[in-house]
């Protein structure tokens, strides 16, 4: 129990200072979201990865992404700067939401350059994880190391400052 609520307080320490450090060269208010195909273009030719998110009118999880997750600043700043965001309504774009078998909204998933698939996490995420998985693709830390070595890595970096 105390691991958790440390590791929460940890979680939500990084989330602030977050806040405070990521300042990128633009800013925006919302997200630039590309449809299926324009996307996936977009991505090999801006040899930028892919954040790809499938959802439904009727999911109430996709609901609190759109109204929490993908309302807040660091996680509309890191998207926009260095991930292609890809939008898929699920009930109306069958094709895309089949290709990646998609059982359970909401589906978000993270792509290379290349348009192969790096991994992908069902359901609803919190915009403080959200930003920080955002980062640990961003920087092919997942190539090397687990998110939770990533977190690690984080904090200690952050105790020698």
């Amino acid at each position: 129990m105390k691991k958790t609520k440390l590791t929460c307080i940890i979680m939500m320490i990084f989330y602030f200072i977050s806040l405070w450090i990521y300042s990128p060269a633009f800013s925006s208010d919302k997200i630039n979201w590309h449809k299926f195909k324009e996307g996936m273009e977009l991505g090999k030719k801006g040899q930028k990865k892919i954040f790809l998110y499938f959802y439904a009118d009727w999911c109430e999880y996709c609901e609190d992404m759109e109204k929490i997750t993908f309302k807040d600043q660091t996680v509309i700043d890191i998207l926009n700067s260095s991930f292609i965001p890809v939008r898929v309504n699920a009930d109306k774009e069958k094709r895309a939401a089949s290709g990646y078998n998609i059982r359970g909204l909401p589906s978000n998933w993270f792509i290379t350059e290349n348009g192969e698939n790096i991994s992908n996490l069902p359901g609803y995420i919190p915009p403080d994880k959200l930003f920080f998985i955002l980062k640990y693709i961003h920087t092919d830390s997942y190539k090397s190391m687990t998110f939770k070595s990533y977190l690690k890595n984080l904090i200690a970096s952050e105790k020698q400052q």
